[in-house]
């Protein structure tokens, strides 16, 4: 039995669904009368019409989403600046190119209000009145989440399936009304009637006969899109996975081809080898296994009857590649989740002296990695989880935890990165919205080039990029940059950037090379005490007067992990000057960083609930014999949870081969409230040193000289050590006797 005011919301829906079924353009709302705007740009006239709002009758609060057809009805293509008017005052504003002969675009906008009144919304010379009032008691108590498609490839006028979850976070029964959007153009929607406290799966079908990419929204939750091929076809991917940047070379039916391949294949059966031993540069890997878990050797067959991915698993067999492997238990076994704490490497260089001597600086150990709650499964009230050194290189693992966030519905939780110059946990979780991330207004990296398109969906394809060391000389370094425009956010309570990118490091020589044009330059003369050789990266507001203000040190942009692209969230809150009215970031890295996709999240912090479990077991084992020539007084097999309990510089030391494996207990979580949902990050706290090889910058491939949390970086000088106090010594003469010479 439906509530009264669920009665009333159905109605008002119905109602909804019939302008939509009845209105020849398939807009939503259709709320003013045709206007038409002349603007002359050469020969191109421009032609406003049909301003829709959504919802017609917003509360304080609620995002309202505007949208204007905009029609060239000249006779070549020609540019106009959209302007979104707020009660006279520019609240948005986006320049738009349309091609000639009646061509139309669709331009979008979203704003808030968190005061009640009447608004006068204009664009070009279309005008509308907003009537705002308080939000009634239980309204917005359904929320959506999880949009999802399914297949992403398909062939013309072949369907795909849309689903989301529509989840009642009140405490009786509601409607909502679920429309879908294809290419801007709003092709269905459903009337759902959601129980209390339950979710509900929302199922579309959409097809479509042109060939091309299709993008799909869900009401306000962002974007996703499916591509039609030509039918009989279907792409074939194949890339590699493991250490170093350098693209492998594969064969396909015979033919010679390198990663990452990408092509619009007939239906049909296809053979792909890989090589068994691949130099990638800063070292050497070894063929694993498919992304399939498959591990029949070298050559795979697949039959290609829908877009398929092949991914060949690589391990390091000597040199460098990355850090220690996080695996998670999905029930039936382990699943690879990434390589963890690279802002842990031992070995960042600062800057130099002009007597040519280098200065180390940062390292932090803290790494925050967010688990797939769908795949993490406990076994036996356990998590269980394990970390695999795969690489030739030493591990300190200091601590490890998982943190157990519960958040509100139609929420998402991340964390900030690990800034590797700050010392000490820099984990901080934010909350975001699932839906109405706003997009960036423009992106242009350090070439001018137009990136904007790379960082609209998150669909693999990434910001071209640079290194720094591909610089023309010491004294003139290119770095690699991002610039973006966030638009005007001057009502934002709020501003986080929801950012999901990698570090590519590139190989190990070029870095040395760079080195030696500094020590060059030193003995020469021509260099001054502490000359920076590998600038930081730094995060920059651009002020009214045209100036870059740089952020303080404690809100400085971090590094991503490398090789896996992560996502994560960066606080701009209170970074931009008052009197801004575009709100402009730029962000500088002497390391090629790309980005696959950024948004904007302008919602408050939500209250959130986080259980930290400790492990209840930690038991340190040797999972393959290492050629390794790694040195030293590691830590012996066996029971090692005390050790990572806390970060307190007592180390479980291992190297290639070794692995530790984790158990968490689940029984003592508490029960999942209503309304909330419940995520999980992974904690560590973990130094790797890899070998230094022919270079030898400092130090040796030994576990001594030990790392610290307080030090200023390694090699640490002198005047700094590690705490040999009664404590520490002890551990050592217990844990760490596993010499080898």
């Amino acid at each position: 039995m439906l509530s009264s005011s669920a009665l009333v919301k159905l109605k008002a829906f119905l109602i909804i669904d019939l302008i939509i079924v009845c209105s020849a353009t398939g807009v939503f709302f259709y709320l003013q009368n045709q206007g038409v705007m002349p603007h002359s740009n050469n020969s191109a006239t421009f032609v406003f019409s049909n301003l829709v709002i959504n919802p017609l009758e917003p509360f304080v609060g609620q995002p309202i989403h505007i949208s204007v057809n905009i029609t060239n009805m000249g006779d070549i293509e020609g540019t106009i600046t959209v302007d979104l008017e707020i009660n006279g005052e520019v609240r948005d504003s986006v320049d738009v190119t349309i091609a000639g002969l009646k061509t139309t675009e669709i331009v979008e906008f979203m704003f808030f209000e968190t005061k009640v009144g009447e608004y006068t919304v204009k664009i070009g010379d279309l005008t509308t009145i907003l009537q705002l009032d308080e939000a009634p008691s239980g309204f917005n108590t359904i929320i959506l989440s999880g949009l999802k498609i399914n297949p992403i490839e398909v062939w013309p006028d072949e369907p795909t399936t849309i689903s989301v979850n529509a989840t009642n976070i009140s405490t009786e029964t509601d409607s909502i009304a679920v429309m879908l959007t294809v290419d801007n153009i709003v092709v269905e929607t459903k009337i759902v009637e959601v129980p209390a406290g339950t979710t509900v799966k929302v199922d579309f079908n959409t097809s479509s006969s042109t060939e091309g990419r299709h993008f799909i929204k869900v009401n306000t939750l962002a974007s996703i899109m499916f591509t039609v091929v030509q039918n009989g076809y279907h792409t074939l991917i194949v890339e590699r996975s493991g250490g170093g940047s350098l693209a492998l070379s594969f064969t396909l039916n015979g033919e010679k081809y390198k990663t990452r391949y990408t092509a619009l294949l007939p239906v049909g059966q296809y053979t792909v080898t890989v090589p068994e031993i691949v130099d990638v540069g800063t070292g050497v890997v070894g063929f694993s296994n498919w992304n399939d878990d498959s591990t029949t050797g070298t050559t795979i067959t697949v039959t290609l009857d829908k877009q398929t991915i092949l991914t060949a698993n690589y391990y390091l067999i000597s040199g460098y590649a990355s850090c220690p492997s996080l695996y998670i238990w999905n029930g039936t076994g382990y699943s690879y989740v990434t390589d963890v704490s690279n802002s842990g490497w031992l070995g960042y260089i600062g800057g130099i002296n002009a007597d040519g001597e280098i200065i180390f600086s940062g390292g932090n150990p803290y790494d925050y990695v967010k688990l797939d709650r769908e795949v993490l499964t406990a076994k036996d009230s356990y998590f269980d989880i394990t970390l695999t050194q795969q690489w030739d290189e030493l591990f300190y693992l200091d601590f490890t935890s998982l943190l157990v966030v519960d958040h509100p519905v139609g929420t998402d939780v991340y964390t900030s990165m690990t800034n590797y110059l700050n010392k000490g946990p820099t984990g901080q979780i934010y909350t975001t919205a699932t839906e109405a991330l706003l997009a960036p207004v423009s992106a242009v990296n350090e070439k001018g080039q137009d990136v904007l398109e790379f960082i609209l969906w998150q669909d693999g394809n990434f910001t071209p990029g640079i290194n720094g060391n591909d610089s023309p000389a010491w004294d003139n370094i290119v770095q690699n940059q991002l610039t973006l425009n966030l638009g005007d956010l001057s009502k934002a309570a709020e501003i986080k950037l929801v950012m999901t990118g990698m570090v590519d490091w590139g190989p190990a020589e070029t870095y040395y090379e760079w080195i030696s044009k500094f020590q060059e330059a030193a003995t020469a003369g021509l260099i001054v005490d502490g000359t920076e050789i590998m600038p930081a990266p730094t995060l920059e507001v651009l002020a009214s007067d045209g100036t870059w203000i740089e952020a303080p040190q404690d809100r400085q942009i971090p590094l991503p992990s490398d090789y896996t692209a992560r996502t994560f969230t960066v606080d701009l809150t209170g970074l931009f000057p008052q009197d801004v009215t575009e709100y402009v970031v730029r962000f500088t890295y002497f390391w090629n960083v790309t980005y696959d996709y950024i948004g904007i999240d302008t919602i408050i912090q939500q209250d959130i609930t986080i259980t930290t479990l400790k492990p209840t077991s930690a038991e340190f084992s040797q999972l393959w014999e290492t050629l390794s020539e790694s040195s030293g007084a590691f830590t012996r097999y066996g029971d090692v949870t005390v050790l990572l309990q806390e970060t307190d510089d007592m180390f479980v030391i291992g190297r290639q081969g070794d692995q530790v494996n984790l158990q968490f207990y689940t029984g003592d979580l508490p029960e999942l409230t209503e309304g909330m949902v419940r995520d999980y990050f992974f904690v560590v706290a973990c130094w790797f040193k890899d070998s230094p090889g022919e270079w030898g910058y400092g130090f040796t491939f030994t576990v001594d000289p030990l790392p610290f949390l307080n030090m200023t970086g390694f090699p640490y000088t002198n005047s700094e050590t590690y705490p040999y106090d009664v404590a520490h010594i002890t551990y050592i003469n217990i844990y760490n006797t596993r010499i080898i010479p």
